[in-house]
């Protein structure tokens, strides 16, 4: 499924970064973002969106299939609940394909997986938890305390 989306999204995409090996997962003992590890999160990070991209047109397909009709209204009040609950699920899922799209844009330029504040490589170990991530641990948590500061203020 990942590489038919490679394809789809850009057609010499193995050609450019390299084959992804099965079972490979990146590692400190190789050249960082080197054009394997830089199509193993391409893939990753399009299989996320795509599964976010499925999940949100299941929703769609429940909405367009009618109101909610539960006799009770307090039956009806946790349907309600349930509906807005999943909405706001699928709006902060519709900002995370954009931070996606950011990381996509990121590996065509070069600049995945480096710092944007400091430049510095981001832990690997950090890119498989979060590949959307732009920061280092430390310049994150900077950048959080700054936050928190400012807001005090």
């Amino acid at each position: 499924m990942a590489t038919a989306l490679n394809e789809i999204y850009n057609p010499g995409f193995q050609a450019t970064m390299g084959a992804i090996p099965d079972a490979y997962r990146p590692t400190a003992n190789e050249e960082f973002m080197n054009p394997v590890q830089l199509a193993y999160f391409r893939q990753k990070l399009l299989s996320w969106k795509d599964e976010i991209v499925r999940e949100s047109r299941d929703t769609m397909v429940q909405l367009k299939s009618g109101p909610i009709r539960e006799a009770d209204v307090t039956d009806r009040a946790s349907s309600e609940t349930d509906w807005s609950i999943e909405l706001r699920t699928r709006d902060r899922q519709r900002k995370l394909i954009a931070k996606i799209d950011a990381a996509l844009r990121r590996i065509e330029e070069g600049e995945y997986g480096f710092c944007e504040v400091t430049g510095e490589p981001i832990s690997l170990a950090r890119l498989e938890a979060r590949p959307i991530a732009t920061m280092t641990v430390e310049a994150q948590e900077r950048h959080e305390r700054q936050e928190r500061i400012s807001r005090d203020d």
